[in-house]
């Protein structure tokens, strides 16, 4: 028995002893040995292992990840080390921190990799339910704070609980969409309950307020009902109706908030008055950075607009520093790595040996794909800064370690996954 089987047995052998989950595991676990494809046909379960390559990780997947992991590392520390020696006194204070949460994610993910990705159906709802109870505990805890209330702090340590409702929206959907795949086409079972999730989900970040939350979440659930079967005519509806409620609530000064991150949209580099010369500071120290890196970049490390000009590089605005780094053939060969990190993340889970291991990987690669887009948007100043990370180079323990787990998830997919892995 190889090392994930162990592993999977074991984690099988704890849950069997959740009152209510035992009987229905062992139904399951009987069972797992086979899969329907998607012809309907039952075919025998291929086992795993750790070493065997032909059976165990994908390596091109994982080459690709290690190297968008060891550049995000170096850039980061590039970005934050002015940042951190004037706001805590050590020019290693970011990355220290950062380096530890990808050790502990990268430990997580290896670790789900060799758990049967098929064990997740018995946790979508709970994990679901978590995700929404701790955003309510978040709004709770922060209540009479005049900043948005996006984090729980235990001590030092933060965690930004929509990152978990992200995953959760994936798995949940990944799983009813499974479940339901040949009925996602009526209203009860396909619309209904993306409209639920995405009701209760909105009314939760709006509270925060988290509106960029609101954005990828409102884009994964309507991705995770595409790739189920929702016919689109439900999202034009759908994208009606959302205009007409945005609508609604900004003329009843719902979106105050929202209308103030709106502010110098589009004028980061027009000066008109000195009050949103100020508003719009950060993008255009943005546009700045990304402008004077030119062809071939300053040199890693040799970044002008680190140095105090543009607030916080070491979160949303990080690509930037890359930009003006790098350059634009450095900031290009990133944005390819990525590209091919979630091309080969849906080459592998589109072969997938049923519906739930394809929607699951999918979804969760597509979560890595909007990000980067959304963010490359923000930096440029063709979306609203609003807060957006960049994935595996932003700094932020929430996101790192959610992310490398997930993609233990989706290594776990390609070791069943009907395709070259070496």
């Amino acid at each position: 028995m190889g090392l994930g089987e162990r592993l999977s047995e074991f984690v099988f052998f704890i849950l069997h002893h959740v009152p209510g989950l035992g009987p229905r595991l062992k139904e399951w676990q009987r069972k797992r040995g086979e899969y329907e494809d998607f012809n309907g046909k039952r075919r025998r379960r291929k086992r795993f292992t750790m070493i065997d390559w032909h059976k165990g990780l994908d390596l091109k997947f994982l080459l690709i990840l290690g190297a968008i992991i060891v550049i995000g590392l170096v850039m980061m520390f590039s970005a934050s080390f002015p940042v951190a020696y004037f706001s805590k006194d050590s020019s290693y204070y970011f990355i220290k921190r950062q380096v530890m949460f990808a050790i502990i994610g990268i430990v997580l993910m290896f670790f789900l990799s060799v758990i049967d990705y098929h064990v997740y159906h018995f946790f979508a709802a709970p994990v679901m339910v978590i995700a929404w109870f701790l955003m309510i505990v978040v709004w709770f805890a922060n209540i009479g704070s005049d900043e948005p209330r996006r984090w729980l702090n235990f001590g030092s340590v933060s965690i930004q609980v929509s990152e978990i409702c992200k995953f959760a929206l994936i798995l949940f959907l990944s799983h009813w969409g499974s479940v339901y795949y040949d009925k996602m086409i009526t209203f009860k079972y396909g619309v209904a309950p993306g409209i639920v999730l995405l009701l209760i989900t909105t009314f939760l970040l709006y509270i925060e307020p988290h509106y960029s939350g609101i954005v990828i979440c409102g884009l994964i659930i309507a991705i995770m009902m595409a790739l189920s079967g929702v016919q689109l005519r439900w999202f034009a509806a759908a994208a009606g109706l959302g205009g007409l409620g945005i609508f609604v609530m900004a003329i009843t000064g719902k979106l105050t908030y929202a209308m103030s991150r709106l502010e110098g949209w589009g004028q980061a580099l027009e000066y008109t008055t000195a009050d949103m010369w100020n508003t719009t500071w950060q993008t255009r120290n943005s546009l700045y950075a990304i402008g004077s890196g030119g062809l071939w970049g300053l040199g890693l490390g040799q970044s002008r607009q680190k140095y105090m000009y543009l607030p916080e590089p070491q979160n949303d605005f990080v690509f930037a520093i890359v930009c003006e780094e790098l350059g634009f053939f450095g900031a290009l060969m990133v944005l390819i790595l990525f590209g091919m990190l979630v091309y080969r993340g849906f080459k592998i889970c589109m072969k997938a040996p049923d519906k739930f291991g394809m929607l699951l990987g999918v979804g969760l690669m597509a979560q890595i794909g909007l990000q980067v887009v959304l963010n490359i948007l923000v930096i440029t100043d063709w979306l609203p800064n609003t807060g957006i990370s960049l994935p595996f180079f932003s700094y932020g323990g929430s996101s790192l370690i959610m992310l490398l787990s997930q993609m233990g998830i989706v290594l776990n997919i390609t070791r069943s996954a009907s395709i070259d892995k070496t």
